[in-house]
């Protein structure tokens, strides 16, 4: 027990030594179909984007907000929310949470005007804050311990698994039915997600008050200050580019809307696996695997203007690309969490503030560049940010910091 941790022992039997592992197991499934909602409902715009824009005739940069709104109501959101409801049963919030999503897209779905989509938005800003940072601290409560990191894995594969089926599937969708009609498949599958927590999800009463001096003594960390610097950097410059490759791909590489969603179906396949790749390794090797991620995204989103005007070239860096942003949540997570290990519920809150708020800043900031200038132009800024990113790697090993003070 630490000074700004208050402990309690589970009185409703959620300890996963007092249960069947299967039933374990299937809430981590749970858990995880849950992020893999909320993250294809956060991305979907990715693959709709140019739709919804002709829907209501406005630019491409004007559509990019259906992007920068969840993400920064999620940065305040994960501190607020957490806090707010310390002292609920997650299982219940979680539920809620899975509620709140279904109606934000079927909202979106119904929006005759534009404004009304952005609230929509606003409500998915809400629920990524607040089922995000509950989610994913999870594992160690509904496995056993030697299980843990394969099912913190396993939920953190609901990052690319959104890329992987729920964009491509969502962007098929919209070319097939409309953009609305994406938001509707989106919404009924919200509501099974929100079915099977019901069902395999155990009482979880709150282990962790999580306070806001918790969250503001995590600063006084250099390791805490450094895994946000590194974060920052590395999903700015994903999400500054990642946003507008719909854009990229219909004016630089000529592709049409159906080969667009077979690229992102691909894109998500590399993203699988860099999500396990980054999982199995960077327990072991956190700067060179962090690193690393980086660095695949600084080469494919620099090399995109040059070589993605042919179609093989520009499969070619998006499995790259792929690749490395796969592990980048997996490495963020463990970088906060390596940084607060007596208060893993306050790391999850401020990884994703953190993720979040600059997922916002990134399509807002991409947003303002595409309409000013190009898509190209928004690949080459990505890319410069990312190889920041690696420079400060290359310096923190370079210094033979270590873990968890002084990292």
């Amino acid at each position: 027990m630490t000074a700004s941790t208050t402990l309690a022992r589970d009185p409703g039997g959620a300890d996963s030594a007092d249960r069947s592992p299967v039933i374990g197991w299937l809430a981590v499934v749970a858990v995880m179909l849950g992020i893999f909602s909320i993250v294809t409902t956060e991305i979907l715009p990715i693959g709709l984007l140019t739709k919804v824009g002709a829907s209501f005739t406005i630019s491409d940069g004007m559509a990019g907000l259906m992007m920068t709104m969840p993400g920064f109501l999620a940065a305040i959101a994960a501190p607020v929310v957490t806090v707010a409801t310390a002292r609920i049963d997650r299982r219940l919030m979680l539920c809620a949470f899975m509620v709140l999503l279904a109606a934000a897209n079927f909202l979106a779905a119904a929006a005759p005007d534009y404004w009304l989509v952005l609230v929509s938005r606003v409500i998915v800003g809400i629920v990524i804050g607040g089922f995000w940072s509950i989610g994913a601290s999870l594992a160690e409560r509904l496995v056993p311990a030697e299980s843990v990191g394969r099912a913190t894995a396993v939920i953190f594969s609901a990052v690319p698994l959104g890329s992987v089926l729920g964009v491509p599937a969502g962007t098929l969708i919209g070319d097939l039915a409309g953009w609305r009609a994406a938001f509707i498949a989106m919404g009924g599958f919200t509501v099974g997600v929100l079915i099977m927590l019901l069902l395999v999800t155990p009482p979880l009463p709150p282990q962790q008050t999580t306070r806001l001096d918790v969250l503001r003594g995590m600063f006084n960390s250099v390791a805490t200050r450094f895994a946000l610097v590194l974060t920052v950097l590395v999903v700015l410059a994903h999400f500054g580019t990642y946003t507008y490759v719909t854009s990229f791909l219909e004016q630089v590489t000529d592709v049409g809307s159906g080969l667009i969603t077979v690229f992102l179906l691909i894109y998500g396949a590399a993203g699988v696996l860099g999500n396990f790749l980054g999982g199995s390794l960077v327990a072991r090797h956190p700067r060179a695997t962090f690193g690393t991620a980086a660095g695949l995204i600084a080469g494919a989103t620099s090399l995109l203007p040059v070589l993605g005007h042919g179609k093989v070239g520009a499969i070619a860096l998006l499995i790259v690309w792929g690749v490395g942003y796969g592990a980048v949540p997996v490495c963020s997570q463990t970088w906060f969490t390596k940084a607060s290990p007596d208060t893993p519920e306050a790391a999850s809150v401020l990884f994703t503030a953190s993720f979040q708020a600059t997922i916002s800043l990134g399509a807002l900031t991409g947003g303002v560049v595409v309409d000013a200038s190009s898509p190209s132009t928004v690949m080459t800024l990505g890319g410069m940010a990312a190889a920041l990113m690696v420079i400060a790697v290359w310096a923190h090993y370079a210094r033979r910091l270590t873990w968890p003070d002084n990292a």
